[in-house]
């Protein structure tokens, strides 16, 4: 699978709450940088996602996908169940080996 790819079936992932799904497309490395907190593993990042998310009820707009290579570049808009925006985003992957290796986290 393409760096595209695997970036698209994370959100899919997250958004229908297939958290298996989610950590087949993870490298067991796996980690996050973001503005509020790191994850250090896969197995911390999908706990967090499945049972400490402040809502799981959301649904990420991808806008514009930018893939060259083993990174992928992701824009877009987090909106709430009632369709309100919470957020926007700037999602930047690297791929290791088919899955995603590490996530750095921009939002607006």
């Amino acid at each position: 699978m393409d760096a595209e790819a695997l970036a698209r079936r994370y959100y899919a992932a997250i958004d229908d709450g297939e958290y298996d799904d989610l950590r087949e497309v993870l490298a067991p490395a796996f980690t996050q940088v973001r503005g509020d907190r790191t994850f250090e593993d896969r197995e911390s990042f999908v706990a967090f996602m499945r049972d400490d998310r402040p809502e799981t009820d959301t649904t990420h707009e991808i806008e514009h996908v930018t893939a060259d290579g083993d990174r992928v570049v992701v824009e877009g808009t987090l909106r709430r169940a009632n369709g309100d925006v919470w957020f926007r985003f700037a999602d930047a992957f690297d791929v290791e080996n088919g899955r995603l290796a590490s996530l750095r986290t921009y939002t607006v």
